[in-house]
């Protein structure tokens, strides 16, 4: 299995001390993290993109821009481009610009995204989101892989003889597509023969593994091959202890305090994916995806979640509100004791030299 870090860059107070982290500081740390996971042999290193709420990630190409220069071998990811918002045409220079930068270690995901707010500050109608994520991405896959673009759509001006640069740099790079509560982005992948990547952070896992399911039979219904049906999988967010008794006691105030927080947030309560299903620490441990405990505890849930999933990739991510040296100690614990014990078990052709569609610039090891 191929592991990466995702940092939505999350920046509200502390749940139970009010705390604020600066946002230059807050970037530092998301840096430091970065190289830090470079050096304990993370595969990649994946910045979300959010417009609304107490989030930093609104300009996530430039956050990669600098990941780019301070790390050597690690695959940089977006999680997710919210695409339906976004230029294509800018989508493609920037992301051209940093697959140049990073001398081709460039992937992305891309997804409608999963803040609501987002649609009325660009002025779009949220109603006809899947309509503008299919559009943009029909085209962002031309424009990474074409020059000369001639292109008409629904939502935005005629193309003639278009032309991104930067070029991406060694041939286009892989999109991969955000799959949380609906059909629309799985069949959007399978349709075109891309790879998926679950949120796999809010819901029970049945809900999940219903779309991942459906992956894998439209992939299949379209007559791509099913060796390149790749799979990604998000979590619940990571919490390291000694024992899983020790890490529960220890993350409860946390866990519990950002639900509170989630509860001051007004959302439809038919909208699927938005606050999570598992209100207690005790919950989301034992029945949600949060992998919250010992190494070994976590790794027999990562292995438990890939038996219903049979996922290639497994995303972490590490609370920002935690002590920064906590932060570093917990990513040391998962790369040192986490992950040998999944690869043990788990074997996956992604990022591979059978993997040739991978970044140009990256090979895992």
């Amino acid at each position: 299995m191929r592991f990466q870090v995702l940092d939505i860059v999350f920046n509200p107070p502390h749940p139970v001390t009010g705390a604020v982290v600066t946002p230059a500081d807050r970037f530092d740390r998301l840096i430091e993290l970065a190289v830090l996971a470079e050096e304990l042999g993370i595969d990649s290193f994946s910045v979300g993109e959010r417009h609304a709420g107490d989030v930093l990630s609104s300009s996530p190409t430039v956050i990669l821009g600098a990941l780019a220069q301070a790390t050597q071998r690690i695959l940089l990811s977006t999680g997710v481009t919210v695409l339906p918002v976004l230029d294509p045409i800018r989508v493609a220079e920037d992301l051209g610009t940093i697959d140049q930068l990073s001398r081709g270690r460039l992937e992305v995901v891309i997804g409608k995204g999963n803040e609501v707010l987002q649609y009325p500050l660009f002025g779009l109608d949220i109603a006809r989101q899947y309509e503008y994520l299919t559009e943009n991405y029909e085209l962002l896959r031309r424009l990474i892989r074409e020059e000369h673009v001639d292109w008409t759509g629904r939502h935005r001006h005629p193309l003639s003889d278009a032309t991104t640069l930067p070029r991406p740099f060694d041939g286009p790079f892989r999109i991969w597509h955000g799959s949380a509560t609906s059909v629309e982005a799985v069949d959007l992948a399978a349709e075109w023969g891309d790879p998926i990547f679950t949120a796999n952070a809010l819901q029970p896992r049945e809900n999940y593994k219903t779309l991942i399911d459906r992956y894998r039979e439209q992939y299949l219904h379209h007559g791509h091959d099913p060796d390149k049906a790749y799979v990604g999988s998000g979590s619940g967010g990571l919490f390291l202890g000694a024992t899983t008794e020790a890490a529960v006691a220890e993350y409860r105030p946390i866990y519990e305090g950002i639900v509170a927080q989630q509860d001051k947030r007004t959302h439809d309560p038919a909208a699927k994916g938005k606050v999570t299903s598992f209100r207690t620490i005790d919950d989301a441990v034992a029945r949600g995806p949060a992998l919250v405990g010992s190494s070994e505890r976590v790794a027999a849930k990562i292995l438990d979640y890939h038996d219903a999933y049979g996922h290639d990739l497994q995303s972490v991510s590490i609370n920002h509100v935690l002590d920064f040296e906590r932060q570093k100690d917990t990513l040391r614990q998962f790369a040192e004791e986490v992950i040998p014990l999944v690869r043990a078990e788990v074997t996956t052709t992604l990022w591979t030299t059978e993997d040739k569609d991978r970044a140009r610039g990256f090979t895992a090891t």
